[in-house]
């Protein structure tokens, strides 16, 4: 946490996301690292890291109430399916093409599928931008993305833990995977809201820290014990918390835990990241994070071109779904390494990728903010001059 706060100031100061101060943070005092390490036992990291899944993917689910995913859209619906399965396809065919084996292509390709919700955020309210129509239509793409991934991640640890890979897995694990997902909304919405409500009349802080904490954990235990990621049933479990009239008290009373454990987790992560390595998997890094840009920038643009959205919107959605990858990039990574599906250059390369994606995300927001804009005075002008050349016809005839 020293170094971390260190790191952190740092990265405020040179106005970079967070996330990669914490990240240096975890190489500096890793294990890893020449010429000494401060880490001694390695496997507290990996506890300390899941703890900090478990708060980080709750308090990103708190933001996703029911009612709010309903309102998303048709738009956010398609361009957020197109962008997340186009970026995972091709991602996975470039990780099969340049030797890697299957379950690590499967796990960088879900990766790279990931745009960050916090960064991306975070970079439209720097630049004022984060009321207009076009980012309340990008951060829903990244709303049913996150969903996407996170179900998606826990299909694939559920059939990475079977060690094959047959039609029969997969599907018993989609199906195990909406059964989970299907049995948490439907159960979980008619007695966890009024469980934490009951909870909340008794105007106990710590009573209602242990109960939303004991739901947070309680949903992410059943899914492990099922073979489904503990992101998983810690998302679901924060959507489920979104529901009760105290969403917005646990909100306030879960955010300094998450800010802290989500420290732990990113300089975990970081910490476990063998940069001796850097050499073998920087190539490949840059690879991938070159398809990301490529697939998302393609199929976002496509997709929102077929939802009728102006060219303008179009290249703006897709820059900014194109800008990063981040916390739940990470959190696919571990995850391949708790079941021992992926080699050991994984974590690491994705943790290269997220930092390099976090640092050029403000970039590729402003420069496609920039050329939609651009597009936009140029369809004006096309358009002026067609209305121009049709007056001069209508006054010749």
């Amino acid at each position: 946490m020293v170094v971390a706060s260190v790191m952190a100031l740092i990265s405020y100061r040179l106005k970079q996301p967070m996330v990669i101060g914490y990240i240096v943070a975890g190489i500096i005092i890793g294990p890893y690292t020449p010429p000494f390490s401060f880490i001694l036992h390695p496997e507290i990291l990996n506890l300390l890291a899941e703890i900090g899944i478990v708060l980080l993917l709750f308090v990103i689910g708190l933001e996703y109430p029911i009612a709010k995913l309903r309102s998303v859209g048709r738009k956010a619906l398609v361009i957020a399916f197109s962008e997340a399965f186009g970026t995972f396809g091709l991602g996975f065919i470039v990780g099969q093409i340049i030797g890697m084996s299957l379950f690590d292509s499967l796990f960088i390709a879900l990766a790279i599928s990931v745009t960050s919700t916090v960064v991306l955020s975070r970079v439209l309210q720097e630049f004022g931008i984060a009321k207009t129509e076009v980012s309340t239509l990008l951060l829903g793409v990244t709303v049913i993305e996150d969903i996407i991934i996170v179900s998606t991640l826990a299909v694939l640890q559920s059939v990475a833990s079977t060690g094959t890979l047959t039609i029969e897995e997969i599907v018993l694990s989609v199906v195990l995977v909406l059964a989970f997902i299907a049995g948490a909304l439907f159960i979980g919405s008619k007695t966890i809201p009024k469980f934490v409500d009951f909870v909340s009349k008794t105007n106990q802080v710590d009573v209602l820290v242990v109960a939303i904490l004991g739901v947070a954990f309680g949903l992410s235990f059943i899914a492990n014990q099922l073979g489904i990621s503990v992101a998983a049933g810690a998302f679901f479990a924060g959507v489920l918390v979104a529901e009760s009239k105290s969403q917005a008290t646990a909100r306030v009373l879960t955010s300094p835990l998450k800010d802290m454990f989500a420290v732990l987790f990113f300089v975990s992560v970081g910490a476990l990241m063998d940069v001796s390595q850097l050499p073998l998997f920087i190539v490949p890094a840059l690879i991938f994070v070159g398809t990301s840009f490529a697939a998302k920038f393609i199929t976002v643009y496509l997709s929102s071109k077929s939802q009728r959205l102006s060219n303008k919107a179009s290249m703006q959605i897709a820059f900014g779904s194109s800008a990063s990858g981040g916390e739940l990039a990470l959190v696919t990574a571990k995850g391949g390494a708790d079941v021992g599906a992926t080699s050991a250059f994984v974590l690491p390369m994705v943790g290269t990728m997220t930092i390099i994606t976090s640092f050029l995300s403000p970039y590729i927001v402003k420069f496609g903010w920039k050329i939609g804009d651009r597009f936009a005075q140029q369809s004006g002008e096309e358009k002026s001059e067609e209305e121009q050349e049709k007056s001069r016809k209508g006054d010749e005839r």
